[in-house]
């Protein structure tokens, strides 16, 4: 017995230091990149830094500076404007795109339109910005000179209070999309087929069997794309930087930390804002996590 004991108990932590030399490369990563910064953006908080001279002891003035800053709650108004638009954008339209690409019944054409659709996710963020820039110029953007040709006047897309998150929404989901169709349509094709024939055996229709075979069937996946692009539109940076770097309207609370650390040059008030960001992602990220029992269902057999 006391021989079976020990071999369990060598086998035991055989297994554990295993783990612990497989997991340490995700760890010492975590900690260099990660743990550490957070850390450091921490104290940052507390410092008044110019990353020319050696920082120095502030206080709570950098806190007290965020409730004097008439930018912070623009900034943070824009960015929730962009999760009311972007959000649905990317999460209903993608899914639309994914059910209809995986009705195709050729192998080929199916991978053809998955390829097309993805691709722009995989061109340069920054050159494509540009020529969007110039597309929807006033007026010298090729987007208003098919108008005048119709008769129709400019469009100001770039500096309309309105227009400016038509544009940037255009963009986003031309540019972005592709990765939220795929994790659709995969979460799409994982789905047992058997769910399906049943419910055609039963009689059910396609709308029917869309929203109450598969929807239900694909919630973890819906849950997983709402909370990651909620992630991505808190931290929206690229577009409004490239397309309307000067526009306040389109100034993004992700651009307003920028701009105070590498224009400013006020890294303390910049982490202060970080911190302010990352508060505002964990709480809502939080709030979701709590509530996905109430319509996420992952019985797929």
């Amino acid at each position: 017995m006391k021989a079976q004991t020990s071999y369990f108990e060598l086998r035991r932590r055989k297994d554990n230091r295993d783990g612990i030399i497989f997991l340490l490369p995700a760890l010492t990563a975590y900690t260099v990149f990660i743990a550490v910064p957070i850390l450091m953006a921490a104290g940052l908080c507390f410092l008044n830094y110019n990353l020319l001279n050696p920082p120095r002891w502030n206080g709570i003035n950098n806190i007290k500076r965020l409730l004097i800053d008439p930018l912070f709650l623009q900034t943070l108004g824009n960015t929730f404007k962009f999760f009311v638009v972007l959000t649905p954008i990317h999460c209903i339209l993608a899914l639309g795109l994914a059910y209809v690409v995986s009705q195709i019944s050729n192998n080929a054409i199916r991978s053809l339109y998955r390829n097309l659709i993805y691709f722009p996710t995989i061109v340069t963020t920054a050159s494509v910005a540009f020529v969007w820039r110039y597309m929807f110029a006033t007026d010298v953007g090729f987007i208003n000179y098919f108008l005048r040709q119709l008769g129709l006047s400019n469009v100001p897309w770039m500096t309309d209070p309105v227009m400016i998150y038509v544009t940037i929404a255009l963009f986003s989901w031309w540019k972005f999309i592709g990765t939220t169709f795929l994790y659709y349509l995969v979460g799409l094709q994982n789905i047992p087929s058997a769910y399906h024939e049943a419910a055609l055996i039963d009689g059910a229709g396609k709308t029917q069997t869309f929203f109450k075979i598969t929807l239900p069937l694909l919630s973890p996946t819906i849950f997983f794309v709402f909370v990651t692009n909620m992630i991505g539109v808190f931290q929206i940076f690229d577009e409004p930087f490239f397309i309307a770097p000067n526009n306040p309207v389109a100034r993004t609370l992700a651009l307003h930390i920028y701009l105070n650390a590498f224009d400013n040059i006020r890294i303390g008030y910049a982490s202060v804002l970080a911190f302010i960001m990352l508060a505002i992602i964990f709480t809502i990220t939080a709030i979701q996590f709590s509530v996905q029992k109430r319509w996420v269902n992952y019985d797929y057999e």
